[in-house]
């Protein structure tokens, strides 16, 4: 089975998504390691909780974001991950060579819009509020060393309601992203992605 490592910095309420459908056999990878950039981040405690190896790299500890990403690589490497999944990671990580369209990550939004560095979490919810706009949603993407610029595997659209803030808005984005994400991962460890420039399509069985 695929051997996937989950990178994160907060509750890792997507991290509890992948424990619960991996353990219902809805999830075709299996976490085998997690890596947090916050040693306080509760998504440790349910980490161990699941018998999963969990470690904290900080990149405060670091001399610079080089040094801090080939930490990270290292403990991949270590794991022998066939797949990195970002669920709220909150550090830059430079992506190697031998992890290229191995790595994704979720964003909150419809790429291209509402992303780049400084857009995450609460912040991107009250830029779509704030902007008007009648449609979000959310994006599974393979990483590169640009944020959130890599190649897009899946979207979703959700409605912006007139009643919603933030908080309303960011619920009913994660409840699609509890399903998106996993049908990403599985696709991937079906090995039917195949990626050509900045498109990827999905092979039919």
């Amino acid at each position: 089975m695929l051997k996937t490592a989950v990178l994160l910095s907060g509750s890792g309420r997507t991290l509890q998504n992948f424990i619960d459908l991996s353990a219902s056999g809805k999830l075709k990878t299996k976490v085998t390691g997690v890596i947090s950039s916050r040693k306080e981040a509760y998504g440790l405690k349910r980490a161990r909780n699941a018998g999963i190896t969990a470690c904290t790299i900080n990149p405060k500890d670091f001399e610079n974001i080089h040094s801090f990403s080939r930490a990270v690589t290292s403990k991949l490497s270590d794991w022998n991950a066939g797949l990195v999944a970002m669920a709220g990671f909150l550090s830059f990580y430079e992506i190697p060579p031998k992890f290229r369209n191995k790595v994704m990550n979720i964003h909150p939004a419809l790429l291209p819009a509402f992303g780049g560095q400084g857009y995450y979490g609460e912040r991107v919810h009250k830029a779509v509020i704030e902007y008007g706009c009648k449609v979000s949603g959310c994006t599974v993407h393979f990483a590169n060393n640009k944020y959130d610029h890599g190649p897009i595997i899946l979207q979703k659209a959700v409605n912006v309601l007139e009643s919603d803030d933030t908080e309303s808005l960011a619920n009913r984005v994660f409840e699609v992203e509890k399903d998106l994400y996993p049908k990403a991962i599985n696709l991937f460890a079906e090995d039917r992605l195949k990626v050509t420039g900045r498109r990827v399509e999905r092979e039919e069985l």
